[in-house]
This record gives C-alpha cells, sequence and structure tokens, in this order.
C-alpha cells in the first residue's frame, strides 16, 4: 500500500502534556473565591502540580492500562484457603498512590481542606474515574468514626494519611489505611431498613459478630468497612475490619465482583459475613444517623466527579473544535458547533461553581453553613449527576465517528457518566431527601434561600425562576409526586444565583436565558444566537 494515502492532515493532536488545573478557569477563580487568600499560594502550587501530573501522558496511559485490565477476584490460595483478595493493574496502585500523596483523603486535617481536596479531586479523577471510589470512601469515613473517639484517634491518622500502603496486614502495622462501605443487600435496595445482616452481641462492650451479606460492597479490597446490621436494639452501624489485631483474617468471604457498565477499573463485590468481628460506632438502633455523615460526604464527590466527567469531556470537545477543519474552517468558528461548545461549557462550569461552594460550605463548619448542605448537597447530587450523562454523549458526538472509537477515550467517559447518580442514592432518593429535609429541618430551607438571596434584582429570568420556585415550595399538595421537578428547580436556582453572582456576565447570561428563562431547546447547541458564544467558548477552551 502506497504511504502517500496514509499521510495524517487534519486530526487533533491528543489534549495530553498540559495542565488540567490551570486550564480550567471557572475551577481556578473558584479556589480563588473560597480560599483563605493566606492559603492561596501553596494551594495554587499544589494543585497546579496535580494538574500537570493529571494532563500527562503517563497519567493518560495508567487510565487506560486500569480500565483495560480490569480487577480479579482470588476467593483461595493453592492449598484451598480463602483469602479473598482482589488484584489489581499495577497502573490502579500508581492512579491510587498518587492521589492519596497529594491528600485527597486528607481534607479534615488542615485549613481550607475540603475546598482544596474538592479541587484536587477534579483535578485527577480526570485523569480516571474508578480509583476516586475508595479515595471517597476513605474520605467520608472519618466523620463517622468520630462518633466514636476511640476508633477515631487509631484510624483517622491511617485513613488521612498520604503513604498508600496496599496489602492486608493488621492495621496497627500500616503506615496508611482504605475504608470501603456495605450498606446495600439484594432485598432492599435503597431502603436500608429492610436490611437482614445480623449483628449478635459479643462479651466485650462494643463488639459483635456479623452474619449476613452486602449487594454491593465498595472497595472490598479496603483495610476497613463501615456496615449496617440488625442489632437487638435495630439497625447499627459497625466497622468491620479485614484483618483482625492477631493478623488472622476476618471471615469477609467475597462472592464475585460485579461486570459493571462502566468503573471498570474500580472492585466493586458482593460479600458474605459469617461471625465477622465487629465493632460498633455510634449507638445501636441509630446506624443510619450514624452512617450519614459518610453519605453526604460521598454525596459530594459524587458532584465533584460528575463536574470532573463533565469538564473532561467538554474540554475534548473544546480540543477537537479547535483543531479540526470542516467546510473551509476550525469547527470552533462554525456558528453551530459554537453554540454546542458553549452550552457544554455552561453546563460544565455550573456544576464546577456549584461543587466548590459545598466544599467550602464544609470548611466553614458553622450552623447556618451545616443548615445549607443539609438541602444543597441531595439538590447538587440529584442534578449535576443527572446532567453528566448527556454532557458526555454530546460532547462525544462533537469528535464524530473519532469519538466513538475506544482509543479517544471518549466512550470510557460515556460510561461513566451514568455512576454517580445511582451511587449512594438514585434520584428518587434524593429528592425524597430534600423533602426530607425542608419537613424535618425548616432551617435548611431558609439556609437554601439565604444563599439564592444576594443575586436577587440581578438577572430578571433568574427573579422569575425564584418566584416560581416559591409558588411551588407553598404548595405542598401531593408534593411527593412532584418532587423532582420541585428539586430541578431548586438546583438551577442555586446555580443561577452563583453563576450571576460570580461568573463572567456572558456565562451567567447564558445560563439564565437557557436554564432559567426557558429560551433553550430540547438538546445542547439551542442557545439564543444573541449571546456572546465566543467568549463562553474562549474562556472554556484548554490550552496546550
Amino acid at each position: 500500500m502506497a504511504a502517500s494515502t496514509h499521510t495524517v492532515t487534519n486530526q487533533p493532536p491528543p489534549l495530553v502534556g498540559y495542565d488540567v488545573y490551570t486550564a480550567d478557569r471557572a475551577l481556578t477563580e473558584g479556589v480563588e473565591r473560597h480560599l483563605d487568600p493566606a492559603l492561596l499560594d501553596e494551594a495554587h502550587t499544589e494543585l497546579s502540580e496535580l494538574g500537570r501530573a493529571a494532563g500527562s501522558a503517563q497519567a493518560q496511559e495508567w487510565g487506560v492500562l486500569a480500565n483495560g485490565n480490569s480487577p480479579v477476584l482470588r476467593t483461595h490460595d493453592r492449598y484451598g484457603h480463602r483469602v479473598d483478595e482482589v488484584d489489581f493493574h499495577p497502573a490502579w496502585d500508581r492512579l491510587l498512590g498518587h492521589a492519596v500523596s497529594a491528600g485527597l483523603t486528607a481534607a479534615w486535617s488542615r485549613p481550607g481542606g475540603h475546598l482544596r481536596r474538592a479541587a484536587g479531586f477534579l483535578v485527577w479523577t480526570q485523569a480516571e474515574a474508578g480509583h476516586g471510589c475508595p479515595l471517597s470512601m476513605t474520605h467520608a469515613a472519618v466523620p463517622a468514626l468520630r462518633r466514636e473517639p476511640e476508633l477515631a484517634a487509631f484510624w483517622e491518622p491511617l485513613l488521612t494519611s498520604r503513604t498508600y500502603d496496599p496489602g492486608l496486614r493488621p492495621a496497627a502495622e500500616k503506615a496508611g489505611a482504605l475504608f470501603g462501605m456495605g450498606m446495600t443487600e439484594k432485598q432492599g435496595g435503597s431502603d436500608v431498613r429492610a436490611n437482614t445482616t445480623r449483628a449478635e452481641p459479643l462479651a466485650e462492650a462494643g463488639t459483635y459478630l456479623l452474619t449476613g451479606h452486602k449487594w454491593f460492597c465498595s472497595a472490598p479490597m479496603s483495610d476497613g468497612f463501615l456496615v449496617l446490621a440488625q442489632a437487638p436494639e435495630g439497625l447499627s452501624c459497625f466497622l468491620v475490619p479485614r484483618v483482625l489485631e492477631d493478623g488472622g483474617r476476618n471471615p469477609f468471604a467475597i462472592q464475585r465482583l460485579k461486570d459493571k457498565l462502566g468503573n471498570r477499573s474500580n472492585a466493586s463485590g458482593e460479600v458474605e459475613f459469617d461471625g465477622t468481628w465487629a465493632r460498633r460506632v455510634g449507638d445501636e438502633g441509630r446506624g443510619v444517623r450514624t452512617i450519614i455523615d459518610m453519605v453526604a460526604a460521598t454525596r459530594l464527590d459524587c458532584v465533584l466527579g460528575s463536574a470532573a466527567t463533565m469538564r473532561q469531556a467538554t474540554a475534548q470537545a473544546l480540543h477537537h473544535a479547535a483543531h479540526r477543519s470542516a467546510f473551509g474552517g476550525l469547527l470552533a468558528d462554525k456558528p453551530l458547533m459554537r453554540n454546542v461548545l458553549a452550552d457544554l461549557a455552561v453546563e460544565s462550569e455550573a456544576a464546577t461553581t456549584l461543587a466548590l461552594r459545598l466544599a467550602a460550605a464544609y470548611d466553614d463548619g458553622s450552623e447556618a453553613e451545616q443548615a445549607f448542605l443539609r438541602i444543597a448537597v441531595p439538590v447538587a447530587k440529584y442534578w449535576v449527576t443527572k446532567r453528566c450523562t448527556a454532557v458526555a454523549a454530546e460532547a462525544l458526538e462533537c469528535l464524530g465517528g473519532n469519538g466513538y472509537v475506544e482509543e479517544s477515550g471518549m466512550p470510557r467517559l460515556l460510561r461513566e457518566s451514568p455512576l454517580n447518580s445511582l451511587w449512594e442514592g438514585s434520584g428518587n432518593v434524593q429528592a425524597l431527601d430534600v423533602l426530607r429535609a425542608m419537613g424535618r429541618e425548616p432551617a435548611a430551607l431558609d439556609a437554601f434561600l439565604s444563599e439564592v438571596g444576594p443575586a436577587r434584582g440581578a438577572d430578571h429570568r433568574l427573579d422569575g425562576a425564584v418566584k416560581q420556585l416559591l409558588t411551588e415550595l407553598a404548595d405542598l399538595d401531593r408534593i411527593e409526586g412532584r418532587a423532582r421537578r420541585l428539586v430541578e428547580r431548586m438546583a438551577l436556582v442555586l446555580q443561577g444565583s452563583l453563576l450571576v453572582r460570580f461568573a463572567p456576565p456572558e456565562v451567567a447570561d447564558a445560563f439564565c436565558a437557557s436554564r432559567l428563562g426557558g429560551d433553550w431547546g430540547h438538546a445542547f447547541g439551542t442557545l439564543p444566537h444573541t449571546l456572546d458564544l465566543g467568549a463562553v467558548v474562549e474562556r472554556a477552551t484548554p490550552r496546550l
């Protein structure tokens, strides 16, 4: 075959060798907005180092290898002894090790830690999303463990360590540890109060033996797990270590690993407990109340993870269009493609801005901010995670047939995109949680409306949307059937209020005109033609 027929032209260069952090102006501006100025130089340096690593060819290759070589379960050793270990490709360990060393499980131990971790999580998981699961679980276990000071004193230094120490050994012998979670059972799903796993008290106070199963156990290779089980006084929370203090293996039979749509690098398993030693966390009968702190933290990570996927998908589409020519010019300069790209960029920036606002509320820690989080986290979890799949699919289409090919990386983003909407409670669970918060904690709704308040009067379309929302909130008749509609409106009003206050006028104008003003179609690329779409695209495009 003649070599001349294979001259490569009009193909964009790979989006590689760039700083994922500094290339994202919505992210960098959000960090500057929320972080103590005294911490900014250090944070920018750390996040830029992480951004360069995430944008490197090496990290991208790790992501490809980790997803192309899914974890393998080993139930027994050569002699027939149960070992229940999960083997990962070395690329997984490199990704996870880099994340741990960057402090992505250490938010609780430094000033501005939640915001800095959130920005780092958003940056680093753009290289590969699957290893975000153990990072999230390990980070989120800390507030639940703090309900038992003795447990927290032992485990928290290990969970917040910057040393990645894989392998199953007694925790006291390790320099760092990872945690997982087991809540869901096959007969109950999200209805965790239907769980059947039993917890029988032992003579030593606070210790139990568990018998039962978990239909979804996150990160089953971890050193410890928080699980729910039925104790004599009701559903309770327990810490289950994989290895006991004497070095023996705690009964923890991994029956199989799930064959998932995406998230292929990460292990999710079905596990059986049969005389499994556990330590109670919190009071008997208060398991949901105890573990809810962990759930709330992982729900924020769902928002962050979806924002990261949306940003990476949008960045790939913008980069492709900035280098690919068609019909006499660059795709990015074509009015119709520019509309699509701007629409994606607006959605991505709205997700990032909201996610960082939530992280900043965690750092603040005040009663008002905690009330805000109680309602804003499920609102954001509901909406941002649902928008992720639409963004990933549209961004893939921007690359045409090239985007449908595995080598582009876009199919992996698309397969990953529905996960966070399912994890830690699906859409209906989030919507019902918002209703529950409004009914039980009036301060939560007050805090939400107080957050929106400073933006009133800045945009007539936002003002109209707030008025509609208040009308909706005043009518509680058959509200459960309207819960999704209500929560969607709450999310859009919250995002709109943040963009009006903090984003450039062209971004806020595009969001309010389309998402709040109704001048929008049913697909991306249907923004009003009167907007300054070129400025929106320019702001979001990554530069090598």
